[in-house]
Protein backbone atom coordinates (compact mmCIF):
# COMPACT_ATOMS: atom_id res chain seq x y z
CA UNK A 1 0.00 0.00 0.00
CA UNK A 2 1.83 3.02 -1.40
CA UNK A 3 -0.05 6.71 -0.46
CA UNK A 4 1.74 9.94 1.28
CA UNK A 5 -1.36 10.69 3.61
CA UNK A 6 -0.92 8.36 6.98
CA UNK A 7 -4.36 8.50 8.16
CA UNK A 8 -5.66 7.08 4.87
CA UNK A 9 -3.22 4.42 3.89
CA UNK A 10 -3.11 3.09 7.83
CA UNK A 11 -7.43 3.05 7.66
CA UNK A 12 -7.34 1.66 4.58
CA UNK A 13 -4.55 -1.28 5.33
CA UNK A 14 -6.75 -2.20 8.49
CA UNK A 15 -9.98 -2.21 6.09
CA UNK A 16 -8.03 -4.71 4.06
CA UNK A 17 -6.87 -6.52 6.38
CA UNK A 18 -10.11 -7.83 7.79
CA UNK A 19 -10.45 -9.82 4.84
CA UNK A 20 -10.11 -13.46 5.15
CA UNK A 21 -8.19 -13.22 1.62
CA UNK A 22 -6.11 -10.24 1.89
CA UNK A 23 -3.08 -9.14 3.62
CA UNK A 24 -0.83 -6.16 3.33
CA UNK A 25 2.28 -6.75 3.45
CA UNK A 26 4.10 -3.92 3.65
CA UNK A 27 3.19 -0.11 3.22
CA UNK A 28 5.09 2.63 1.44
CA UNK A 29 4.59 6.96 1.65
CA UNK A 30 6.29 7.75 -1.48
CA UNK A 31 7.62 6.37 -4.89
CA UNK A 32 10.89 5.83 -4.22
CA UNK A 33 10.15 3.22 -1.24
CA UNK A 34 7.53 1.67 -3.24
CA UNK A 35 9.94 0.90 -6.08
CA UNK A 36 12.65 -0.61 -3.10
CA UNK A 37 10.06 -2.40 -1.47
CA UNK A 38 8.27 -3.69 -4.44
CA UNK A 39 11.49 -5.33 -5.56
CA UNK A 40 12.32 -6.62 -1.97
CA UNK A 41 9.01 -8.66 -1.53
CA UNK A 42 7.44 -8.79 -4.84
CA UNK A 43 4.08 -8.64 -3.57
CA UNK A 44 0.82 -9.72 -5.67
CA UNK A 45 -0.65 -6.37 -5.47
CA UNK A 46 0.77 -2.98 -4.99
CA UNK A 47 -1.90 -0.41 -4.39
CA UNK A 48 -0.28 3.12 -5.59
CA UNK A 49 -1.35 6.52 -4.59
CA UNK A 50 -0.80 9.06 -8.02
CA UNK A 51 0.27 12.15 -6.67
CA UNK A 52 3.08 11.82 -3.82
CA UNK A 53 6.27 13.45 -3.24
CA UNK A 54 9.75 12.76 -4.04
CA UNK A 55 8.58 10.19 -7.02
CA UNK A 56 5.01 10.45 -8.68
CA UNK A 57 3.08 7.14 -8.68
CA UNK A 58 3.01 7.23 -12.12
CA UNK A 59 6.79 7.08 -12.26
CA UNK A 60 7.56 4.20 -9.29
CA UNK A 61 5.09 2.37 -11.58
CA UNK A 62 7.15 2.58 -14.73
CA UNK A 63 10.05 2.11 -12.44
CA UNK A 64 8.40 -1.36 -10.91
CA UNK A 65 7.01 -2.67 -14.14
CA UNK A 66 10.63 -2.12 -15.76
CA UNK A 67 12.57 -4.13 -13.20
CA UNK A 68 9.56 -6.57 -12.91
CA UNK A 69 7.18 -6.83 -15.96
CA UNK A 70 4.99 -9.10 -14.09
CA UNK A 71 3.68 -6.94 -11.25
CA UNK A 72 0.28 -6.04 -10.98
CA UNK A 73 0.01 -2.09 -9.91
CA UNK A 74 -3.51 -0.60 -9.41
CA UNK A 75 -3.93 2.97 -8.94
CA UNK A 76 -5.82 4.55 -6.13
CA UNK A 77 -6.23 8.15 -6.65
CA UNK A 78 -8.31 11.41 -6.27
CA UNK A 79 -7.65 12.36 -9.71
CA UNK A 80 -10.14 12.01 -12.44
CA UNK A 81 -8.12 13.54 -15.15
CA UNK A 82 -7.78 11.82 -18.47
CA UNK A 83 -4.44 12.29 -18.99
CA UNK A 84 -3.62 11.15 -15.80
CA UNK A 85 -5.26 7.75 -16.26
CA UNK A 86 -3.60 7.65 -19.66
CA UNK A 87 -0.12 7.82 -18.55
CA UNK A 88 -0.61 5.34 -15.44
CA UNK A 89 -1.97 2.93 -18.51
CA UNK A 90 1.27 3.86 -20.63
CA UNK A 91 3.28 3.19 -18.04
CA UNK A 92 2.22 -0.31 -17.27
CA UNK A 93 -0.85 0.22 -13.99
CA UNK A 94 -3.24 -2.86 -14.50
CA UNK A 95 -5.69 -1.04 -12.68
CA UNK A 96 -6.90 2.94 -11.86
CA UNK A 97 -9.12 3.26 -9.19
CA UNK A 98 -10.82 6.59 -7.58
CA UNK A 99 -9.82 6.69 -3.97
CA UNK A 100 -13.95 7.80 -3.89
CA UNK A 101 -14.43 3.64 -4.70
CA UNK A 102 -15.73 1.62 -1.54
CA UNK A 103 -13.81 -0.26 0.65
CA UNK A 104 -15.73 -3.57 -0.93
CA UNK A 105 -14.82 -2.41 -4.55
CA UNK A 106 -11.27 -1.32 -3.97
CA UNK A 107 -10.77 -5.22 -2.41
CA UNK A 108 -12.77 -6.65 -5.20
CA UNK A 109 -10.42 -5.11 -7.53
CA UNK A 110 -7.22 -6.10 -6.18
CA UNK A 111 -8.45 -9.40 -6.07
CA UNK A 112 -9.03 -9.04 -9.86
CA UNK A 113 -5.88 -7.48 -10.64
CA UNK A 114 -4.19 -9.98 -8.76
CA UNK A 115 -5.51 -12.93 -10.85
CA UNK A 116 -4.34 -10.88 -13.61
CA UNK A 117 -7.60 -8.88 -15.06
CA UNK A 118 -7.34 -4.97 -15.29
CA UNK A 119 -9.61 -2.61 -13.93
CA UNK A 120 -10.85 0.92 -14.46
CA UNK A 121 -13.34 2.67 -12.55
CA UNK A 122 -16.63 2.49 -14.52
CA UNK A 123 -16.88 6.63 -15.13
CA UNK A 124 -13.21 6.98 -16.42
CA UNK A 125 -13.33 3.70 -18.87
CA UNK A 126 -15.41 5.20 -21.42
CA UNK A 127 -12.95 8.07 -21.79
CA UNK A 128 -10.34 5.25 -22.05
CA UNK A 129 -11.94 3.67 -24.90
CA UNK A 130 -12.17 7.20 -26.73
CA UNK A 131 -8.39 7.50 -25.98
CA UNK A 132 -7.42 4.25 -27.68
CA UNK A 133 -9.78 4.30 -30.23
CA UNK A 134 -8.05 7.97 -31.38
CA UNK A 135 -4.80 6.28 -30.83
CA UNK A 136 -5.93 3.42 -33.17
CA UNK A 137 -6.98 5.48 -35.82
CA UNK A 138 -3.55 7.11 -35.93
CA UNK A 139 -1.63 3.84 -36.03
CA UNK A 140 -1.53 2.50 -39.70
CA UNK A 141 -3.39 -0.75 -40.19
CA UNK A 142 -2.08 -4.19 -38.74
CA UNK A 143 -2.44 -7.01 -41.04
CA UNK A 144 -2.27 -10.96 -40.06
CA UNK A 145 -0.42 -13.20 -41.70
CA UNK A 146 1.15 -10.46 -43.61
CA UNK A 147 4.92 -9.92 -44.54
CA UNK A 148 7.08 -9.12 -42.02
CA UNK A 149 6.63 -6.60 -39.50
CA UNK A 150 2.95 -8.03 -39.58
CA UNK A 151 1.33 -10.21 -36.50
CA UNK A 152 1.66 -14.18 -37.51
CA UNK A 153 -1.59 -16.64 -36.64
CA UNK A 154 0.37 -17.53 -33.45
CA UNK A 155 1.03 -13.97 -31.98
CA UNK A 156 -3.01 -13.15 -32.51
CA UNK A 157 -3.52 -16.16 -30.46
CA UNK A 158 -2.05 -14.68 -28.10
CA UNK A 159 -3.34 -11.23 -28.24
CA UNK A 160 -6.65 -12.97 -27.94
CA UNK A 161 -5.73 -14.80 -24.59
CA UNK A 162 -4.56 -11.48 -23.58
CA UNK A 163 -7.77 -9.35 -24.52
CA UNK A 164 -9.52 -12.29 -22.00
CA UNK A 165 -7.31 -11.45 -19.53
CA UNK A 166 -5.37 -14.16 -19.35
CA UNK A 167 -2.00 -13.83 -17.37
CA UNK A 168 1.44 -15.45 -19.00
CA UNK A 169 1.13 -18.91 -17.62
CA UNK A 170 -2.49 -18.76 -18.18
CA UNK A 171 -2.01 -18.19 -22.20
CA UNK A 172 0.93 -21.06 -21.89
CA UNK A 173 -1.61 -23.49 -20.92
CA UNK A 174 -4.23 -22.44 -23.45
CA UNK A 175 -2.12 -22.31 -26.40
CA UNK A 176 0.26 -25.30 -25.39
CA UNK A 177 3.61 -23.14 -25.54
CA UNK A 178 6.30 -22.37 -22.68
CA UNK A 179 5.69 -19.46 -20.72
CA UNK A 180 8.84 -17.96 -22.01
CA UNK A 181 7.68 -18.10 -25.30
CA UNK A 182 4.72 -16.33 -24.65
CA UNK A 183 6.11 -13.52 -23.08
CA UNK A 184 8.25 -13.86 -26.44
CA UNK A 185 5.32 -13.25 -28.52
CA UNK A 186 4.06 -10.23 -26.25
CA UNK A 187 7.28 -8.49 -26.63
CA UNK A 188 7.27 -8.91 -30.42
CA UNK A 189 3.67 -7.47 -30.81
CA UNK A 190 3.76 -4.67 -28.60
CA UNK A 191 6.93 -4.08 -30.90
CA UNK A 192 5.17 -3.98 -34.04
CA UNK A 193 2.38 -2.31 -32.75
CA UNK A 194 4.34 0.12 -31.22
CA UNK A 195 2.77 0.61 -28.14
CA UNK A 196 4.28 0.21 -24.50
CA UNK A 197 1.67 -2.06 -22.58
CA UNK A 198 -0.21 -5.18 -22.58
CA UNK A 199 -3.49 -3.07 -21.87
CA UNK A 200 -2.56 -0.85 -24.93
CA UNK A 201 -2.47 -3.67 -27.01
CA UNK A 202 -5.55 -5.71 -26.44
CA UNK A 203 -6.94 -2.04 -26.43
CA UNK A 204 -5.91 -1.29 -30.21
CA UNK A 205 -6.74 -5.06 -31.12
CA UNK A 206 -10.61 -4.85 -30.10
CA UNK A 207 -10.57 -1.46 -31.83
CA UNK A 208 -8.67 -2.78 -34.79
CA UNK A 209 -11.05 -5.49 -34.37
CA UNK A 210 -8.15 -7.97 -34.60
CA UNK A 211 -10.06 -9.74 -31.91
CA UNK A 212 -13.51 -9.54 -30.44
Amino acid sequence: MVDDHALYRRGLVMELDEADDLEVIAEASDGHEAVDIALALAPDVILMDLRMPQMTGVEACRRIIEATPTARILMLTVSDDTDDLIDAVKAGAAGYLLKETSINDIAESARRVAHGHSFVSPSLAGRLLQEFAAMARQQAPVLVDGPPGMLTDREVAVLEAMAAGRDDNAIADATGMAAPAVRNHVRNILEKLQLATRTEAVMFAVRGRIVS
